[in-house]
Order: structure tokens, then C-alpha cells, then sequence
């Protein structure tokens, strides 16, 4: 059976959401599950919750734990990475810091300051990894959910000699639910096509039986003065296509909300709303623990988690449409060949096979590429080692740069380098 590593298990919520999935597949459940965490603690917790849930369920899952990164990726065939380098304290400076100069940021993992710095400290595990899994298990699948999704399988294919991965995120297949919701018609009935750069694709197609949902959508806004105070909303009347994240994730990429404190009230942007999620899953570790030791376990709920869905349809042949996070190579024809864009993907026991869009329009192009900037240059930045690359990046970025002159943004940069220290590569903070 398949042998299923999770590289940042002690990421104890996430590490549920995939065993459940994993496990409450028949065909999945007499895989070998590895776990992975350099949190000992955290390891130990995520070790126990799996083993009791291979118990509740009375299945045959062999279960592993390994702080040694090496022994768990050893003739892996399937990784799924979910790590955060740096945990808590890391993020805190990415908040703080910024907001110290006056930048607003809500989640700080995609783009802007906290993007590029969140980057900036996990490319060089990424490295490490992809280059254990190009020795150890080279024909394994590496799964990545890590943020900035548009930045870290970009370092891993242009970084590694390993290439097999994809990144995996939610808010495609999540906007377009939404989107149906919203215009009444069951989601199983519309043809979608999404299509971008991950947390800025675009809803490309929304039709059922060759009708345009869309003036549904623009005449639903039009009766509701409330959705028009959303960023996303905001966002699809200027450049005329659904965007596929949330407000307060979207207008971090964007020079024209956070800046302004009259466009921050107006759209209800939630400043530093991922601290106190961060706070909330620290006391969900924490109850987890507690019933664990108690004897009462965690919840088994499935999710539908994309990760799982993939491993699935490659270990069955049973063929799936998720989204994934790839190298372009022509796929998006108006956007560079390197860069790592979200586009649908079949999966069967062939493996991932994205589907080519071709030019996307070329206003929805021209965002992506002012995202796709900033990637490149956090990417060569850490791969290079170079500092310049980290000012440009920060430069270029559009949150960043519309609230600070250039020196300040150069300070803010030397101010971060010196807080983050070691975690980040050696080049950069000499």
C-alpha cells in the first residue's frame, strides 16, 4: 500500500483534517501514514491522535513518527507539506514589524511583507526537502499547502532536481461554490473554468447550458449595496472576472485598500485577523491534547481535503477535476513559462495532468503578473541568496510600495532581515 508522509504534522488541525480524509477511504486505509515535525511535542500529539483514530476505526493504517526528515521521506509516495518555519513567533515579527512603518497587512502569507518574509525563511526547508526526495524517493508526489503558494513550489522546481510537485489550496474550488450559492444554481450544473495564479485566478467560465451566470451575479450586486463593500466584489466590477480569494486575503495583493483607512472601514477589511486565528488554533492544539490524553480522541469528519482527493484517484484510477499549482511551461500563454500558476488538473492513475488555458484576459494577465513579480524575485532572492532581489521584491509589491517611499521600504526590509536572522538563507542576512 501507499506509504503517505506528513511533513509538518504537528500542525495538529490540518494533520486531522488529512488523516480523516485519508483514513475514511477504503482504499487508503492499509496505507503506512508518516508523520513528520521537528516540534517533538507536537509530533508526539499528532503520533497519538493518528493512532487513535487507526483505533477508532478499526483499520490497518500503520502509523510512523519521525523527527529525522530523512527517515520519513525514505521511499515516500506520496508527501503532503504543511509546514510553517519559524511557528508563531516568526509571524508576530511579520505583524508587528510592518506595522511599526505603517503597513496594514490581514493574513501576511501570500504577498506583501509578511508573503515575501514567509517565503524567504521556508524556500531554503523546501530545498532540503526536494533534494532528500530526488535522492530518497524520486518518483514520490509532493503536495504542497504551504503559503505563498505562487513562491514555494516555484523554488522546488527551480531549485531542486526534483519536480513532481503541486501546490494544493482551496479557493478555487471554494469561489466557485460561493458563486453558485449566490446565483442559485447547483454547483453540479455549471461549466467553471479557473484559472490564474494562485489566491488571484479568475473565474474564467461561468455558464449552465451555454448561459452566462454572470449578469446574474452583476444584477444580484446591484440589488445589495453590501456585497459591493467586498474587496473581491470590488475587484470583479473593474476587471470584469470573479476573483477566486477572500477580501481580506485579496487586498493585500492590491495598492488600494489597506493604504487608506477610509477604504479599510468601507470594505470591512479585518487588519491582523490571521493573529487571532493563529490564537485560535493554539487553543484547539490544546484541547486536542487534553482529549487525547483523556482517552476521548478528536472528531472524524471528512473534508474532502484536495490532497487526499488526489492520492485517491491516483491510487484507484478513480479520475477527479482539483485545482493545482504548477509550473507554467505554456499553459497560461500571456504569463511567464517559469512561473508556478493555478490551473484545473485531472487526476487519475496518471498522475496530475493540468489542463492548458491558453492567453487569459489581459487585464486579469496584468495582475498576475504584477503578483508574479514580487514572486520571482522573493524565489531568486532566496535561491541566489541575494539582498538586492529582497528590496525589489518588497519594492514592486503593490501593498508595500503604495504605503512607503523607498527608503522606508528598504529600512523595513533591514529591520525584518536582522529579526528573522538564521531562518533566513545565508546570502541574505550577511
Amino acid at each position: 500500500m501507499a506509504r503517505i508522509v506528513l511533513v509538518g504534522a504537528g500542525s495538529i488541525t490540518f494533520a486531522k483534517n488529512l488523516l480523516s480524509d485519508l483514513m475514511t477511504f477504503p482504499e487508503l486505509s492499509a496505507s503506512t501514514i508518516v508523520l513528520h515535525d521537528i516540534d517533538e511535542a507536537r509530533l508526539a500529539t499528532a503520533e497519538a491522535m493518528a493512532t487513535w483514530m487507526v483505533g477508532e476505526l478499526g483499520i490497518g493504517a500503520k502509523i510512523e513518527a519521525h523527527a529525522d526528515r530523512r527517515a520519513a521521506l525514505d521511499g515516500a509516495d506520496y508527501v503532503i507539506n504543511e509546514i510553517a518555519v519559524g511557528g508563531l513567533a516568526a509571524v508576530q515579527r511579520d505583524f508587528a514589524i510592518p506595522a511599526r512603518y505603517g503597513v496594514r497587512q490581514t493574513i501576511a502569507d501570500t504577498l506583501g511583507i509578511g508573503g515575501i518574509f514567509r517565503a524567504l525563511r521556508t524556500i531554503p526547508v523546501m530545498v532540503g526537502i526536494g533534494n532528500d526526495l530526488a535522492e530518497l524517493a524520486p518518483d514520490a508526489t509532493l503536495f504542497n499547502y504551504t503559503n505563498p503558494m505562487s513562491m514555494i513550489p516555484w523554488a522546488v522546481y527551480a531549485g531542486t532536481p526534483f519536480r513532481n510537485v503541486v501546490g494544493v489550496c482551496h479557493a478555487a474550488r471554494d469561489t466557485q461554490r460561493t458563486l453558485a450559492g449566490m446565483v442559485g444554481v447547483p454547483e453540479e450544473e455549471i461549466s467553471f473554468v479557473t484559472a490564474g495564479v494562485n489566491h488571484q485566478a479568475f473565474v474564467l467560465r461561468f455558464e449552465r447550458g451555454g448561459e452566462n451566470l454572470y449578469p446574474r451575479l452583476d444584477a444580484l450586486i446591484e440589488e445589495d449595496p453590501e456585497l459591493a463593500r467586498r474587496v473581491r466584489v470590488e475587484v470583479y466590477r473593474n476587471f470584469g472576472y470573479f476573483p477566486t480569494e477572500s477580501s481580506e486575503h485579496g487586498s493585500e495583493y492590491l495598492p488600494w485598500f489597506l493604504p487608506h483607512e477610509e477604504e479599510v472601514e468601507r470594505y470591512r477589511i479585518p487588519v491582523d485577523i490571521y493573529l487571532e486565528w493563529l490564537a485560535e488554533g493554539f487553543d484547539e492544539y490544546e484541547s486536542y491534547k487534553r482529549s487525547l490524553a483523556a482517552g476521548t480522541g478528536v472528531p472524524i469528519e471528512r473534508g474532502e481535503e484536495l490532497a487526499s482527493l488526489a492520492i485517491h484517484s491516483m491510487e484507484t484510477g478513480t479520475g477527479r477535476m482539483i485545482h493545482g499549482n504548477v509550473r507554467n511551461g505554456g499553459l497560461i500563454s500571456n504569463l511567464p513559462q517559469e512561473a508556478c500558476v493555478e490551473v484545473p488538473c485531472y487526476v487519475d492513475r496518471a498522475g496530475v495532468q493540468p489542463m492548458r488555458i491558453g492567453e487569459l484576459p489581459a487585464q486579469v494577465a496584468a495582475l498576475n503578473r504584477t503578483m508574479l513579480n514580487v514572486s520571482e524575485l522573493t524565489v531568486k532572492a532566496a535561491l541566489e541568496g541575494r539582498r538586492d532581489h529582497v528590496y525589489q521584491a518588497a519594492l514592486l509589491d503593490p501593498n508595500t510600495a503604495a504605503t512607503l517611499p523607498v527608503r522606508k521600504v528598504r529600512e523595513l526590509v533591514d529591520e525584518l532581515i536582522a529579526a528573522h536572522g538564521d531562518l533566513l538563507p545565508a546570502g541574505i542576512r550577511d
